[in-house]
Formats: C-alpha cells, sequence, structure tokens
C-alpha cells in the first residue's frame, strides 16, 4: 500500500486552502472486464496561488485540465495523487482516467455470478476508496454535491444516491443514466450499484408528508431467497421511531437497500443507498441470532442517514462518532421498534463481549482514537468504535436520562446538518438538554482506555441481615482511570424452580469504593448481580455464594438479560485466568441447555470451542475436546425438533468433533442415515458437516469439488474453499498457503474462507511447520495488496490454535526486529500476540 495514505496534518492543510462545491462524475462500464472510463469535473474555491492535491488511484490518467490549463500527467500524477499548482480562487479541473474494478471489496467491485455467468457491480468507498472509482479530495469534511452519469449495458439496473432517472439509448444494448445531484456529502458514502439485480419497491410518507421511495436489490439467482416484504416492515417501523427520537425528518430522497456479493462488512450506510452482505439473504435455515442481527444491522444503517451522513465528523478520529451513535441507536429501535423485545440482552452477548475482549488488547484505544493516517482509521473499525462506544453512549444516556439525551441529539441534527462536527459539539446539545456537565465525563469515558471491575464486597449479621454493601471499582495498572458509572444492583432468590430478582437499586457509582447505604437491612439473597439492567461499561464480579448459585442455577435465572450478565461474568473470570477453562467447560456444558437467546447461546458456544481447543491445559486438551463434541451432541438430540437451539448444538458439535467416531455421526446425519426430528439439512448445513469431515480427513477434494458441482454458487465456492483449506494433510496446507500467499488473483470472500479452513484447530499439528513462512509472509503481504486483502492474510493465516510458548515467542520476535514496520501491521500482529500470551496463561490457571 505504498502512496496511498494520507496523513490527518496533510488533510488539515489541504481544507485550509480549499473548499469543493460540486462534482460532476461520468462513468462508462462498458469497457470490459478490466477497466472503466472514468471523467470527473470538480469545482472548487482555493486560496489564490496557492498548491495542493486531488487523489486519484487509477491504472491510466489521460487527460487533466486546471482552469482551462492542460497538466501533463506523467509528471502531475503519481502515489495516487495529482499534484494542483498555482490555483485560481474558483477552480475547475477536469481529470479523464481508466481505472480497475477490483474483486477486494474495495472501490468499485466486479463479480461475475457462477450460476448465471451475469455480471454485478457495486462500490465501497469507506475509508479512502472513491479515489479508485473517480478524481475526489478524500477527506470527510470537503462535502460537496455529486451528480453521477453513468453508462452501462441497457439491461442493467443502475442505482446511486439520487434516484434513478430513466435511461436514454447510447447505442446498440447500451444505455446512460443521468442521476441529479445529491445533497453536500462526504465522498465516502456516494454509491453506484450496477448490474442485472432484481428489485422491488414500496414508498412511506415521512414525518415531513414527503412520500420517500423504498427499493429492495438482489441478485437474480438468489432473488427468490430475499424476503423484501419483511425488510420494509423493519424500514418502516425504524423511519417512525427514528423520526419520532430525533425530532428531523428523513433527510434524502430515497432510501434503497442492496444485497450485493462478496461485500467485506455487514453493510455500509452510503447515503439512500444502503449496500449488505449477502449473508442476510437466507437461503438456508438460519439460526433467530443471525435474523435479529440482520434487524440490527437495518436499523443500524438506518440511523447512519443522520447520524454519519446527514451530520458527518471532521476527521476519522471521531469515526466513533458515527459508528458507536448508530450501534446504539439500532439496537434501542429494535427493543422498542420491533418484535425482537430482548435485543439489550443480544448486545449484552455479542457487542459488550467484543467490547471487553478489544478494551483488553494491547491495542486498545480511547473510544475517541488518535489517528494520524488513513492507516490507523482502518485498524479502528474494531470493537472499541462499535461496541464500547455503543455501550459508553447507552451509559451516557442513562447518566443524563432518555428524554435529554434524544432531545440533545435533535438539536444536535438541526444546528449542524449538512455540515460536519466534532465530539464536543454533540456534548454542547446534552450538556444544555440535561443540564449536567459533561467534559470530565467525557475525559474519563471518551478520552481515555481500558475497561473497569466492579467487585461487591457484603457483610451479614448471624441471621444473614446484611450491615455493609460497598462496591469496590478497579482499573488495570496500565489505564488506571477510575470511572463514574450509573448501574443497577439486582438481588435474587432462588423460588421454587427459578431464580428471580427480588429487590432492585439504580444508583451512581464513582471512585475506588462506593457506600451503598440502602441495601443495609436487607436479607442477603442468594444471587448479587452487579450491572442489573446492564446500564454500565464494566467488567463485573460475583461474591462467592452468588457464583455458587450462577454456576447451580444459572438456567433457572428468570430474566434473559441477568443470565446473559452472568454469563459474560463466567467469561471474563475465565479469560483473566481467575478462574479454570474446564469449570468454565463444565458451566456451560450443564446450563446451554436451558438458555433461550439465540444470540447468547451463539456466543456462549463459540467461547466454549474456544476454551476447549486453546484455554484448558495442553495435556488435558484432547480429552476435553471429546468430552466437549460428546456433550453437544447429546444436547442436539434433546433439543427440542426443529429448534433454534438443535441447528446451534448441531452445527457446534460439528465444529467441535474430534474423534473418527464423531466424524462418523457427522458423516451419517449429512447422508441421511441419522436423522434428528425437526432437523432439515438444508445446502448450508450440509456445507458446514461437509467443512467438518474434511478437517478430520474423513472426505477427499473430489468429494469436495462433487459437493461445490452441486451447489455452484458464490456461497458454495466458499464453503469448498474453507472445506480444502481445513483438509488436515501438509500437502492441502501448502496448496492453501500457495494460493493465498504465492498468487493475487483470489476475491476477498475466497481467501477469508480458505484461510478460516487453513487454521482449523483439528488441522493443529500441521501448522507448526508453517510458522516461519507467515513472519516471512508479513512485509511482502503488506507492502503488495489491498488493505483488507492484507488484513484477512495477517489475521486470518497467524496459526492461532498452536496457543504455545513456540509461536508466542516467534511472535514477539518478529516485533522486535520489526519496529519500524508499518502501525496498522504491528498492531495486527501484536494483537495475535495478545491472543496466545491470554491463551498461555488461561493454560497455566488450568493447569493448577
Amino acid at each position: 500500500m505504498p502512496g496511498e495514505n494520507l496523513t490527518r496534518i496533510e488533510a488539515q492543510e489541504r481544507r485550509a486552502i480549499i473548499d469543493t462545491q460540486s462534482y460532476e462524475v461520468a462513468l462508462d462500464l462498458t469497457k470490459g472486464a478490466e477497466v472503466f472510463a472514468s471523467r470527473t469535473v470538480v469545482r472548487f474555491t482555493a486560496t489564490e496561488g496557492a498548491s495542493t492535491f486531488i487523489d486519484l488511484i487509477a491504472r491510466d490518467v489521460r487527460e487533466i485540465t486546471l482552469n482551462g490549463r492542460s497538466i501533463e500527467p506523467s509528471t502531475a500524477f503519481s502515489d495516487s495523487r495529482i499534484a494542483l499548482d498555482d490555483l485560481a480562487a474558483e477552480n475547475e479541473l477536469v481529470v479523464d482516467a481508466d481505472c480497475l474494478y477490483t474483486n477486494t471489496g474495495e472501490g468499485l467491485h466486479r463479480f461475475v455470478d457462477p450460476v448465471d455467468g451475469e455480471v454485478y457491480l457495486y462500490s465501497q468507498f469507506e475509508v479512502p476508496d472513491s479515489r479508485r472509482v473517480f478524481a475526489v479530495f478524500e477527506q470527510p469534511d470537503l462535502k460537496a454535491t455529486f451528480q453521477f452519469t453513468v453508462t452501462a449495458p441497457a439491461a442493467w439496473k443502475v442505482v446511486s444516491n439520487s434516484p434513478t432517472p430513466e435511461p436514454v439509448a447510447a447505442g446498440e444494448d447500451v444505455a446512460t443514466w443521468t442521476f441529479e445531484p445529491t445533497p453536500r456529502i462526504s465522498s465516502y458514502i456516494t454509491a453506484l450499484v450496477a448490474g442485472p439485480y432484481e428489485a422491488t419497491f414500496s414508498e412511506l410518507t415521512s414525518a415531513s408528508g414527503r412520500v420517500i421511495p423504498l427499493g429492495v436489490y438482489g441478485r437474480k439467482s438468489l432473488w427468490q431467497h430475499l424476503d423484501a416484504d419483511y425488510i420494509f416492515d423493519k424500514t418502516r417501523e425504524g423511519f417512525a421511531y427514528f423520526e419520532e427520537k430525533f425530532d428531523f425528518p428523513y433527510p434524502f430522497a430515497k432510501y434503497d437497500q442492496l444485497f450485493v456479493p462478496e461485500f467485506n462488512a455487514g453493510a455500509m450506510e452510503n447515503a439512500g443507498a444502503v449496500t449488505f452482505t449477502e449473508t442476510y439473504v437466507f437461503r438456508s435455515k438460519v439460526t433467530d441470532a443471525v435474523k435479529e442481527r440482520r434487524v440490527v444491522t437495518i436499523l443500524h444503517e438506518l440511523a447512519h442517514m443522520w447520524f454519519g451522513d446527514l451530520v458527518t465528523m471532521k476527521w476519522w478520529n471521531d469515526l466513533w462518532l458515527n459508528e458507536s451513535f448508530a450501534e446504539w441507536a439500532s439496537t434501542i429501535a429494535t427493543a422498542e421498534a420491533t418484535e425482537w423485545t430482548e435485543a439489550w440482552t443480544t448486545f449484552n452477548a455479542m457487542e459488550k463481549t467484543w467490547a471487553y475482549r478489544a478494551d483488553q488488547l494491547p491495542s486498545t484505544h480511547p473510544v475517541v482514537a488518535q489517528i494520524n493516517d488513513l492507516e490507523d482509521v482502518q485498524v479502528n473499525f474494531d470493537g472499541i468504535t462499535y461496541a464500547k462506544g455503543g455501550s459508553v453512549l447507552k451509559q451516557l444516556a442513562a447518566w443524563v436520562g432518555i428524554d435529554a439525551f434524544f432531545s440533545g441529539v435533535g438539536a444536535y441534527f438541526k444546528k449542524h446538518q449538512w455540515s460536519n462536527t466534532e465530539l464536543a459539539d454533540l456534548l454542547a446539545e446534552l450538556e444544555v438538554t440535561s443540564g449536567r456537565e459533561l467534559t470530565s465525563w467525557s475525559k474519563k469515558w471518551l478520552e481515555t482506555a481500558g475497561v473497569n471491575t466492579l467487585s461487591p464486597e457484603i457483610a451479614t449479621a448471624g441471621d444473614g441481615t446484611i450491615t455493609r454493601f460497598a462496591i469496590v471499582q478497579t482499573a488495570p495498572a496500565d489505564y488506571p482511570t477510575i470511572r463514574p458509572h450509573r448501574l443497577g444492583v439486582g438481588f435474587y432468590n432462588l423460588e421454587g424452580d427459578s431464580l428471580v430478582r427480588v429487590h432492585h437499586a439504580e444508583l451512581d457509582v464513582d471512585g475506588d469504593l462506593t457506600e451503598v447505604a440502602e441495601l443495609k437491612g436487607l436479607k442477603r439473597p442468594d444471587l448479587v448481580l452487579l450491572n442489573d439492567d446492564d446500564l454500565a461499561y464494566a467488567k463485573i464480579r460475583l461474591d462467592e455464594r452468588s457464583l455458587k448459585t450462577a454456576i447451580d442455577h444459572l438456567g433457572k435465572i428468570a430474566d434473559p438479560l441477568a443470565r446473559s450478565l452472568v454469563w459474560g461474568a463466567a467469561w471474563d473470570q475465565t479469560r483473566d485466568a481467575e478462574a479454570s477453562a474446564s469449570d468454565y467447560v463444565d458451566l456451560v456444558l450443564r446450563n446451554i441447555g436451558s438458555e433461550t437467546e439465540s444470540t447468547t447461546v451463539r456466543t456462549t458456544l463459540a467461547q466454549l470451542l474456544l476454551a476447549a481447543s486453546s484455554y484448558v491445559a495442553p495435556e488435558a486438551r484432547e480429552a476435553t475436546r471429546e468430552k466437549v463434541a460428546d456433550a453437544l451432541w447429546t444436547l442436539a438430540q434433546g433439543a427440542a425438533a426443529g429448534s433454534d437451539s438443535q441447528l446451534q448444538f448441531v452445527t457446534a458439535f460439528a465444529g467441535a468433533a474430534a474423534t473418527d467416531a464423531h466424524w462418523e455421526r457427522v458423516r451419517a446425519l449429512r447422508d441421511g442415515e441419522t436423522v434428528l426430528e425437526g432437523l432439515t439439512i438444508d445446502t448450508d448445513l450440509s456445507w458446514q458437516l461437509l467443512v467438518s469431515l474434511a478437517a478430520g480427513g474423513a472426505v477427499t477434494t473430489a468429494d469436495i469439488d462433487a459437493a461445490l458441482a452441486a451447489d455452484n454458487t458464490a456461497k458454495g465456492g466458499e464453503f469448498a474453499a474453507q472445506a480444502k483449506a481445513a483438509l488436515p494433510t501438509a500437502e492441502a496446507k501448502q496448496a492453501t498457503w500457495d494460493a493465498l500467499v504465492g498468487k493475487d488473483d483470489l476475491p476477498n470472500t475466497i481467501v477469508r474462507s480458505a484461510a478460516l479452513g487453513f487454521v482449523h484447530p483439528a488441522g493443529r499439528d500441521l501448522l507448526a511447520a508453517f510458522v516461519p513462512a507467515y513472519f516471512d509472509m508479513l512485509l511482502p503481504i503488506w507492502e503488495s495488496r489491498t488493505y483488507k486483502i492484507a488484513e484477512y492474510l495477517v489475521a486470518g493465516l497467524y496459526p492461532a490454535p498452536l496457543a504455545d510458548l513456540a509461536l508466542r515467542d516467534a511472535t514477539r520476535a518478529w516485533l522486535e526486529a520489526h519496529a519500524d514496520a508499518a502501525p496498522a501491521l504491528r498492531r495486527l500482529v501484536a494483537e495475535n500476540l495478545a491472543g496466545v500470551e491470554r491463551a498461555l496463561a488461561v493454560q497455566e490457571r488450568d493447569a493448577h
């Protein structure tokens, strides 16, 4: 990635010189499979006589004209920039270029559907990739209007930020679409989606009285699986909720939602033209966790139309303003406006688990991160930016009061519409509506890193009456900030066959020790739960009696959010090597069968498999893996026919399989010899079982090829790549390595899937041979691949299942020898190292 970076200082210097007014972008998508023509006319004001640059990544630049003056491309265009000298007060720049399609999910991605040979295109511009499609001042605080003209095959549909116009014939089977200019927006939320997409349309009436056209788009070969009516329903619920709560009508002319192939993220908030991963097109049965996640994602992107698109951060250090807010807003909207009323339980199980993990890595950073350049931005799409930020905003809403919070947000949108802001602009409005001073709150919560731990201190009289109740707050030595928390304390007692809440107190906690006088005189309960209702962002500890109650009766806790908090506390204590991984395995196997919340089951099963494969003492690993797989099979057999849990236990069993007997069960299930009532072995489940068989060496490459021939789809190709990479032979691992590292022609989703198969825990013993090659490839890969592909390889091929001293030492040695490597690369490697160091600490605790 040489010559493609941009520093914050450069962006500030450029913003001081220029201001952008408009772009006219003409794209010709009829020039073949490799390049498209791009002609940009950009109008901007500038300090007279100044010099600056505009961004462009292109194969060829044919013409550059500045204010009628021709500029020689060979001298002005290099390192993804075009130098612009001797600017006028008012400027018009014309750039004519040939740009490259990608298969990496960055810029303008080109996909050929293996089912029917149709070509599909979509753009993905965040963070710095609109410059792969047109010449642009690529930074969020240089907003402008964007007018797109697109020439493409006449049979295609073409979608951008503005409503799609009627195409005009432009030759045989070719047409041109001329879109109206957008409002003033940042370049990274512009969009182009083109191809023979199927579509269906609806509409809604905005709070402003405007009729907003709605569209849902998907590929022809997947269209039968796309439940557009449900998506429209959730969209309407989200519109009504956000327009009321934000007190600001939807700001764009239409709202299209497009499900596109080989997408890197869950979705992208392009203004009025949101793109989604096709993972959310359900061709096979999926868990309720995935269904709910799709709803949260739909509402996350809708929230961005206000927070991020209407009002945008000045620079990427306030990326959290976009992502954290959308994460919080989509969760509260899901809980209050849709049928997924337990969304905060899901948030605790998934987002907060992600946040706590990220906040304990060496790469942790404040929610408001220090972003020096574009490479810094790329690695900060992380658990801090999304999940911790969302958690902290939940804490802030509790701190100032939810009504004051929404009022402040509405005032923020009105005051700053179509412009750029910083954190202080939001806090200023919240201070007005709440009457609370937030500067000191912000310093502790948004400008410092690390997670606090809260523990109860309880003293009782002989009759069990509480004589003292206090909450102890600690912080890690590296990040010693003690923070203010708004939180609940719940008392739970066993009543019949349930563990029910009998008392709840909500209070402010601050300082190292907070005495809670109001709980004195109450009877000590069976379970004391700090952070009851999950308002605060903190790890919690259970006192000895509560821990025993939780372990013995976790499944009897009536409230799913309270159960999720206990599950999380048990996992935190395990990860922190304060409790045995073997005990955690036993806790899960005893209680997961009675858990009803799908995301809690999903998250807990993933943690169970990690504990069994990497966290238990090495000498107990194989026996534990066998025990876990046996127990999961028993749970699958005992689960209700056709239930969500049945599907989750079957897929977890396939992932945990560790013996020939296990793989024989997987084979019999896949082949229909073993039948579980209510379980359909549909296309995706069949593939998941085949990946398990591949990891166990129970199938051949020919078997995988036969499965792909029967399902020659994009998804089938991903599963086949994963299965072949999982085969437990040196030859299969080497072939995968050569395809991923030795060549650079595989698309993003195949790279991601093959890497997942390569490090399958069942093939752990084969990975040691690749440790030297892994470290040898880091610098060449980082310097030669796009950011996303490099990230997939650096993180995905790391042989983490080894979890041993040799891997730890080799990783430390590389970091010591490459102190001058790109900070983003060093961060990814350091995060890999942190995972191994934690595994070793937990293994040691488990051994004792």
